[in-house]
């Protein structure tokens, strides 16, 4: 080895590895002798170690700051603008306690200047404070929501007349009304706080009121019910953004009232309620034409798909839908609008092209665009204004500007311009599952398309020539792709919003996907443009054709059993999938990696998570359904439990099987009968007997008892470990030590509640340990709890009664 082998091992940066003396050695052309038992020093291997760490720490450095860059050229941190507004929104809203407005304000400033205030050498670390002004401003635009709509929601349930205008109206599959009113007074009693909105359901048969109509009538209010399990959806805070503020239904038919002078004068109504209660005319006359044309379920659909309106199509349908996995065929959504509006821009292009010279002098595309940027237009006044239709509408509303400028209409900026706009007018829809899946389907496909379009450009060096049988797989692929990307991206979002997953759902997307683009949608276009001349029956014969043919398929997926219930999904989880498919969809370079890796991270903590266990006893906020939750069961107090709490109660739970109680002879009413009322609990099931209440055990051996007379809590003190009072009068509670009592009125400051065993000490008796859903009620949706409307204030801000008496029971041995 000479000079040249010097300047080789120089060359590959290998010279620290010698010492000094054999380099020199090397250079002069005398070699070490190999195998003279020499050893360079500990010390200097270390310093060999630390070199070539950090030459590949810089390395990493140099690839990660170069992918970087290349993202900043992409332009995505555009793209992921609208995520960070979306995570402050929705950390504002998961807050226990409300902040101030003002110390937002402040603390966006704060970030705001710092970031404007980074230049020169401090400008890379610009986005990191951008990221958290961003975060801040998502927090004060959900703080600026909640304030705006301050609405009044009903304290307790309660009847009384209502007197009120209809602002909308619809029939559901029975045939019943049910109608959106904006409440002008009440009477017999009349409501302190009376909410200004309410949904009501007329059940007798009547002439349906017009839109505008004042109308009166004795109804039972309730406040919109909250999470049937800690964790799960609670519909008061979705109320509370909708105006709404009491659901519930007349006795017998509403009718006019019987002064002419209360009925509304429609001459005096502003503009934009003139408009509303005109559109709201037109979108029930349209379906009232659709329906009368088809009938039945199929017609139901069909108008679902252009009014937006589903409360006519029959819970059979939507349940059989649902568990094929074809349920959001029913929104307005994406797939729907861009059928709609590309049936109409081809249709309206191929007519034109045939106008004599037109299409030489301007450009027909265009024209076209101007005409389906109306259709849209018009289909979303029409449509009821759901998420999914807005986000929709305003994606195909820029596409079609971008045909304009001649410029790339389908993006990721579009899709991050669609959602600054809702996020900008209504954060609060960030936390709804239609905000989330409608963007992360539209993200997911619009980021596939987006890499198969660069795919292309790069293979048309060498053009291919694929005929009629490549055209075919083409759409064939195209079909199954876009199938499974949009159940991929949205599988996350249905297990943590609905706990549950429909197992032939791509099978189901897949055969109903054609249906829907070649008949369904684009006669539905057809029939809404030839229904101002009364010529919309045939389209709409053959949209029903594919309507029946679509429910063919429903039926036939379903019945083959394979939804999976996946039980309650934990934040973290959610968090680490959802975010993780963000940037997996967002990043072009290896920085993409991370997001897999996130994604990886969330479905092995899911795989890896120990079984999560399961409450012993679960509490429905009335008081009225107590559940005993074995492995394999729940017992129930009730023969036939509410469908609408129970079968949240099996999915979020992950058990399907119920055990009704057992019905026990009657007895007098006394101390000696209530005491061999309780020694007739067993394990796992109650029994019941009539006008005394239920009994049964825990699988931890707690003696739980449900009653509805307050007067029997002072017998049971201290012989049952836990007593329900589902009444709604007052109810005094135990002695310490004794039995944990809970009441309706504690419910109501609680919400449901489930009860959990916990061992202080290996060996010990299992003790409860109390979750309940609110852990403060102090947020504007939540305060109506707090109400006392014998006072007309507010109770208190207080811990949740329920707080200081966990861990403090343990199995009683009273009737064992």
């Amino acid at each position: 080895m000479g000079e040249s082998g010097a300047q080789a091992v120089v060359r590959d940066g290998e010279r620290s590895a010698w010492p000094e003396s054999e380099a020199t050695q090397v250079l002069t052309g005398d070699l070490p002798v190999i195998g003279s038992g020499r050893r360079a020093p500990a010390g200097r291997h270390a310093t060999h170690i630390r070199h070539r760490i950090r030459s590949a720490a810089t390395a990493v450095s140099l690839r990660i700051g170069a992918a970087v860059a290349e993202e900043q050229e992409y332009g995505h941190g555009f793209v992921l603008i609208p995520v960070v507004l979306a995570l402050g929104s929705l950390a504002w809203l998961a807050l226990p306690e409300t902040v101030g407005t003002a110390k937002l304000a402040a603390l966006l400033c704060v970030f705001g200047i710092s970031a404007v205030l980074c230049r020169g050498d401090l400008r890379n670390w610009r986005p990191l404070l951008i990221a958290p002004a961003l975060f801040t401003a998502g927090m004060l635009l959900a703080a600026a929501e909640t304030a705006r709509r301050d609405t009044v929601i009903l304290d307790t349930p309660v009847t009384t007349t209502v007197r009120g205008t209809v602002l909308s109206r619809d029939p559901d599959d029975r045939g019943r009304w049910r109608y959106l009113v904006r409440i002008q007074e009440t009477s017999g009693p009349r409501l302190r706080r009376a909410p200004e909105r309410a949904t009501l359901l007329a059940r007798s048969r009547h002439e349906a009121f017009p839109v505008g109509a004042t109308i009166e009538g004795k109804a039972r209010l309730s406040p919109p019910s909250g999470p049937a399990l800690p964790g799960l959806n609670d519909f008061a805070f979705g109320a509370y953004f909708k105006g709404v503020g009491a659901v519930g239904y007349f006795y017998g038919a509403p009718r006019a009232p019987v002064d002419a002078g209360a009925v509304t004068d429609r001459s005096q109504a502003s503009l934009p309620a003139k408009a509303a209660a005109y559109l709201a005319l037109v979108r029930e006359a349209i379906g009232n034409r659709i329906r009368t044309a088809i009938g039945g379920d199929t017609g139901a659909i069909a108008a679902a798909l252009v009014t937006g309106e589903e409360r006519a199509i029959s819970r059979e349908a939507v349940e059989m839908l649902r568990a094929a996995g074809l349920s959001h065929v029913l929104a307005i959504s994406g797939l729907n609008m861009v059928l709609a509006a590309g049936t109409f821009l081809i249709g309206a292009r191929t007519l034109l092209s045939f106008v004599p010279g037109l299409a030489e002098r301007y450009s027909v595309k265009k024209i076209a665009a101007v005409g389906a940027l109306l259709m849209v237009f018009f289909y979303i006044l029409i449509s009821g204004g759901a998420v999914s239709a807005l986000r929709s509408w305003i994606m195909i509303s820029i596409m079609l500007v971008a045909l304009f400028f001649d410029r790339v209409s389908i993006s990721l900026r579009n899709v991050a311009l669609a959602a600054l706009v809702i996020l900008a007018w209504t954060p609060s829809a960030a936390a709804g599952p239609g905000f989330q899946m409608s963007f992360a389907a539209t993200l997911a496909l619009v980021a596939g398309y987006s890499r198969w379009r660069d795919h292309r450009r790069k293979d048309r060096e060498t053009p291919r020539n694929r005929g009629g049988a490549g055209v075919v797989s083409g759409l064939a692929i195209g079909t199954v792709a876009t199938s499974v990307i949009g159940g991929l991206a949205t599988a996350v979002y249905a297990a943590a919003h609905f706990n549950r997953l429909p197992g032939y759902g791509l099978a189901a997307n897949v055969l109903t996907t054609p249906l829907i683009s070649v008949l369904i949608m684009p006669f539905a276009l057809f029939a809404m443009l030839l229904m101002p001349f009364g010529l919309e029956y045939y389209p709409l014969v053959v949209m029903g054709q594919g309507l029946d043919w679509m429910l063919t398929v429903a039926r036939y997926v379903a019945s083959l059993d394979g939804e999976w219930t996946t039980g309650r999904m934990g934040d973290v989880q959610f968090f680490l999938i959802a975010f993780g498919g963000i940037l997996l969809c967002v990043l072009r370079t290896r920085l993409a990696l991370v997001g897999a890796g996130l994604i990886a991270l969330g479905v092995c903590a899911i795989a890896l998570e120990p079984q999560k266990e399961r409450p012993s006893i679960a509490i429905s906020e009335d008081a009225q359904l107590v559940g005993l939750i074995t492995a394999d069961a729940i017992a129930t107090n009730r023969s036939r439990p509410p469908e609408f709490i129970f079968s949240q109660w099996q999915r979020a739970l992950a058990i399907a099987a119920h055990k009704a109680p057992v019905d026990l002879a009657a007895e007098p009413d006394t101390a000696a009968g209530t005491a061999a009322f309780l020694t007739s609990a067993r394990a796992g099931v109650f029994a019941c007997r009539k006008g005394t209440g239920c009994a049964g055990r825990s699988r931890e051996g707690w003696t739980v008892a449900v009653i509805e007379k307050a007067e029997s809590l002072s017998f049971l003190c201290g012989r049952v470990d836990l007593v329900v009072v589902a009444s709604r009068r007052p109810s005094a509670g135990c002695p310490p030590g004794g039995s944990l009592v809970i009441s309706t009125e504690t419910l109501r400051r609680t919400g449901a509640v489930e009860i959990h065993a916990e061992q202080e000490q290996p060996g010990a008796p299992p003790r409860m340990r109390v979750v309940s859903s609110f852990s403060s009620t102090e947020r504007p949706w939540q305060r109506h709890r707090r109400y006392d409307w014998r006072t007309g204030s507010f109770m208190p801000q207080g811990s949740p009664p329920l707080t200081a008496r966990a861990f403090l029971i343990a199995p009683s041995a009273a009737y064992s």
